[in-house]
């Protein structure tokens, strides 16, 4: 890695929590440059603008999410049945971690760039798409070896983890109680345990 890819990943981690917590919109490049302790010149010459400085950050962000998701899928967890389970457990665990950093990185971008950051609209749309299909793969091949039931629709029960999943963020986080989030992954349990597996708890 050269001096500078080394200087942009530097700038990039150390305002990660910054943009996620204070938004991509409000961080300025004071908040930036106080973040780093670099001067408003380094940044811009290591990034054309602060947009370019906010795509970069989210990409990293969500890619720290993404990494540790992933961990659910490993060969770990040799069933598609433990996977979706270690799936749900992630969160149970690491929800405090998650609100200390300013919540899901994904919801927190969707919700700013809707109508203001398209370039951020349109990097949150496909990490909400490589999520949905990531979570549908393991749907698939859980029906594939016949673990799960034939007649659901893996695409539809992938949205419908997202859709608990990222309301019971926001609730919690607003709230600053978890019961919203684990009501969200109870019930995602039981959508588990009741319709996807292939012999019902």
């Amino acid at each position: 890695m050269s001096k500078a890819e080394k200087t942009k990943q530097f700038i990039i981690e150390k305002t990660a929590t910054l943009f996620n917590t204070k938004g991509y919109t409000a961080t300025s490049l004071s908040d930036i440059t106080e973040a780093t302790g670099l001067t408003k010149g380094s940044i811009y010459g290591n990034f054309e603008n602060k947009d370019e400085v906010s795509l970069e950050v989210y990409k990293y962000n969500s890619g720290v999410l993404k990494k540790s998701l992933m961990r659910s899928f490993s060969e770990e967890f040799p069933t598609m049945y433990d996977k979706l389970y270690a799936f749900v457990a992630f969160y149970r665990k690491n929800w405090q971690l998650v609100f200390l950093h300013g919540g899901c990185p994904l919801m927190n971008a969707a919700t700013e760039s809707d109508d203001t950051f398209p370039a951020l609209n349109s990097q949150v749309k496909i990490s909400f798409q490589d999520w949905t299909e990531t979570i549908s793969k393991i749907i698939k091949a859980g029906k594939l070896n016949n673990e799960f039931n034939q007649e659901i629709d893996p695409e539809q029960y992938a949205s419908l983890f997202i859709i608990l999943i990222e309301g019971g963020i926001l609730l919690s986080k607003t709230t600053g109680d978890e019961k919203h989030l684990n009501l969200a992954l109870d019930r995602i349990q039981i959508l588990i345990d009741k319709e996807i597996k292939k012999n019902p708890l």
